[in-house]
This record gives structure tokens, sequence and C-alpha cells, in this order.
């Protein structure tokens, strides 16, 4: 893609939340369009939040669950940015106003107290650089109308990322497995999913690593202090205000996000 395309289609993709509309397909507008200009198109939108005031506070890998490649209809994963802004307490209510489509999934979320810099990165090295893990609920949203998406509409929809909300109980490495850590995840007193870590590309270390070492060679690192979400130990299930949806992860704890009504 051209340049003046990659902006054109970042614009696109801004302006769906300025209006609360999605958009069709980019796919279907630049036919030609491959992963490698769907980061860019990523990129362009991410150059802007920061010039608005807005920082890189960690990354998510998406579609890196068996379950959730088949829900979307891809075949491999991808990664966006997590901004300042999509960070949300736990417990405290949430506006859905914001969001277009949201889904939300649990996932185990990755505190970095070291740097990791790929290539060759190892699943040593991750590791080493991981400080603890928290249980966190990820909400994820397309501007791309009824989730219609490829895998470039996703990239470029920075990895379908909207919000974060962390748990509070931290956990250290050597005191979990994270493969066989189990999740329920309940919308009130309902039981909706259960999963594992396992679930993630066979532990969700391996997603960091993944992460690592996909975006080393564009000349990004993972920093200390960011937040890294490896993926979704279920499939991703729509949200509604007044939704209150529970994850528990048993010996790591749980996680509560709460949706304001519409009123």
């Amino acid at each position: 893609m051209e340049a003046t395309a990659v902006r054109e289609a970042a614009q696109r993709l801004l302006l769906a939340y300025d209006k609360g509309e999605p958009i069709a397909p980019l796919i279907e507008s630049y036919p030609g369009a491959g992963v490698t200009d769907a980061y860019r198109i990523q990129q362009e939108q991410v150059r802007r939040w920061i010039e608005g005031g807005e920082r890189v506070k960690g990354h998510k890998v998406g579609l890196s669950s068996a379950a959730m490649q088949q829900q979307m209809g891809v075949d491999q994963p991808d990664y966006g940015h997590l901004l300042s802004g999509m960070f949300h307490l736990e417990q405290q209510p949430i506006g859905t106003a914001g969001f277009l489509q949201p889904r939300i999934e649990p996932e185990i979320a990755f505190v970095l107290g070291g740097r990791l810099s790929g290539p060759g990165v190892t699943v040593a090295d991750a590791i080493r650089a991981v400080d603890f893990v928290l249980p966190a609920l990820e909400i994820v949203d397309s501007r791309i109308e009824n989730w219609r998406i490829s895998i470039v509409d996703t990239i470029a929809d920075n990895a379908s990322s909207g919000g974060v909300v962390l748990g509070s109980r931290p956990t250290t490495l050597s005191s979990v497995d994270l493969a066989a850590a189990s999740c329920v995840l309940r919308f009130g007193d309902e039981t909706v999913a259960t999963g594992t870590g396992g679930a993630v590309l066979g532990s969700p270390i391996n997603a960091l690593v993944w992460l690592a070492n996909t975006i080393g060679p564009l000349g990004v690192d993972l920093e200390p202090g960011h937040v890294v979400l490896p993926g979704s130990m279920t499939r991703a299930f729509d949200v509604r205000p007044g939704d209150t949806v529970v994850a528990d992860m048993g010996e790591l704890g749980s996680v509560k996000a709460v949706f304001a009504s519409a009123a």
C-alpha cells in the first residue's frame, strides 16, 4: 500500500469511533493489502494517539487460542498496543458508549520487570523478565461492522483492542503452572465458559515469546512495567450495559468487570 492509502485507512478507523459507527471491512477497499500493510495502518493510529496524549502501556497478543481463531475465522495470532486510556479499575462502572461492538475475554496478564528485545528471545528469557502475573479481563472491540474481519482488518484495528481490567492480586511465575491454570467465566451468577492457560499457544508464556520475537525486528522492545495480554483462555462473549463479568482463576485469584447501565 502507498503511504497515502495507509493514512487514509487509519483515518477511516479513527473516524469510526468519532462517529460511533463501524465501517466496512478494509480488505474490501484495499484488496491487495497484506499483514505488513495492516501493521503500518495500526502504527499510524498509534502515532496519532500518542500525539493526542496517550501513552503505550503494553501490548496484547490476539487470536492466540484455537477457540478465538475459529470464532474469528483467522489462522494466526496478531498483536496490538495497549494505551493508557484503555485501562479500567476493577469493580468501577465501565461505560459502553465508548465502544462499538464490545466483547470480553479472560486472560492471564504479564507485568514485566525486565526488558525483552527480540529476535532470539527464549522461554527462559521471557520467564526472567516477568515480575508477576495478574488475572485480567480484556474488552475487545471491532470498528469493522458485524465483526466481519480478515486478519488484515483486525491487525489494522489495533488487534481489536478496546479495554483492560486488571485484578489486584499479583502472583509470581514460580507459584503457578501457567498451562494448567484454570478459569471460570461468569456473567452474574451464570457460568458461560471454562478454560485453561494451555489454550493459549500451549502456555501463555509462549505468547509472550512470540510477541517479543515478532515486534523486535520492527525496533520495538517490551519495556519494564509494560502489561502484556497473551490471549484468551476462552472464546469471547458480547457484553451489554449492566453486565457484571467475573473471571475466577483459582490460585491466581479473580477479576471483576462491571458495565454501567444504559441509564
